[in-house]
């Protein structure tokens, strides 16, 4: 699979990565062997960049890679981990003190001295702008605590916010056909000044596969069943903030676009890793079947303006005003 590299950095990662939040919690039960499947297919596929959290699952993902990795000493995968959720959510936690306690917590979760790549994972919108917190950021890296840095941002404006840093490694921002916001100033912004885009989100947790109905049911301890209308955390995680209704007709739509031999999935992202600015998109996956079907995406052919210009017209009949003013 193709490599692109890491804007500031001179680390590398597949244009297709795997996102784990689903193998730590969130996304209804699974279990230890499924979640190792599909790191193993996920690696044998050609991915060579993981993206976890110290939240997820409460430190259970990044473990879980670890054990993984442990088993494969033969692969050479970049592993991004993110800090700062596990906390109340206010600047005044984003000191350099909690950055060495929950660094040093990845790195004994993750089984390495030292971190390829940390992400502030979404912190308070003042902590962009804060000299102290980026100066806190640099002394991990000199003390050799983490390789690289970034962010994971909610909003294009803290998007950036955070590009203007100068040692910023990394901008993780949603991206997909329901949130086309980024590609205005976001990307053209990351390929100015060297930053690194990760893509998340990249199947509107799910719309996008064109599976679901009106009529789903999610479990109890899945986040599309419990953070719909941001009770839990950010509205604009779940769906990508899209109305649920509207949402699965807008992806019964997006589905009817995809050339032959694409899955509605594909598509999603086939046209993410087409968007100049790109380094790697994360979908997750919660079987071996998924994740190499998500890496497959990488190797079909690029979509035609034809199928670009259906996607956009789309966007801006269904979906537009729905999250371009929160976003």
């Amino acid at each position: 699979m193709d490599e692109r590299t890491f804007g500031r950095s001179d680390q590398h990662a597949s244009v297709v990565g795997l996102g784990t939040w689903q193998l730590g919690a969130d996304w209804g039960d699974v279990d230890d062997k499924e979640a190792l499947a599909v790191l193993e297919a996920a690696a044998e596929s050609g991915v060579t960049f993981f993206d976890t959290a110290d939240v997820y699952g409460d430190g259970r993902s990044e473990q879980t890679i670890a054990t993984f990795l442990a088993s494969r000493p033969d692969l050479h995968v970049l592993v991004a981990t993110k800090m700062g959720r596990r906390v109340d959510q206010i600047p005044q936690n984003y000191v350099l003190d909690n950055f060495r306690e929950w660094n040093d917590r990845s790195r004994r979760n993750l089984g390495v001295d030292r971190l390829d790549l940390v992400q502030l994972h979404c912190p308070p919108t003042p902590v962009y702008s804060s000299d102290e917190v980026f100066d806190a950021l640099d002394t991990l890296v000199e003390e050799e605590r983490v390789a690289a840095y970034g962010v994971s941002v909610e909003t294009c404006e803290e998007a950036l916010t955070a590009i203007a840093r100068p040692n910023v490694a990394s901008v993780q921002i949603i991206l997909n056909p329901f949130r086309m916001k980024p590609l205005r100033e976001v990307l053209p912004a990351a390929r100015e000044a060297g930053v690194g885009i990760i893509a998340r989100v990249p199947l509107a947790s799910g719309l996008l596969t064109g599976k679901y109905t009106k009529d789903t049911v999610f479990a109890a301890n899945d986040h599309r069943n419990f953070n719909r209308h941001g009770e839990a955390f950010d509205q604009g995680e779940t769906f990508s903030g899209v109305d649920y209704a509207t949402g699965v007709e807008a992806a019964a739509e997006f589905a009817a676009l995809a050339p032959e031999g694409y899955t509605p999935a594909q598509l999603a992202l086939r046209w993410i890793v087409q968007q100049p600015g790109v380094t790697s998109v994360i979908p997750g996956a919660r079987s071996p079947e998924q994740a190499r079907a998500n890496t497959d995406a990488a190797r079909l052919p690029e979509l035609s303006d034809a199928t670009l210009a259906a996607i956009r017209d789309l966007y801006e009949r269904r979906v537009k005003d729905q999250v371009e003013g929160r976003w």
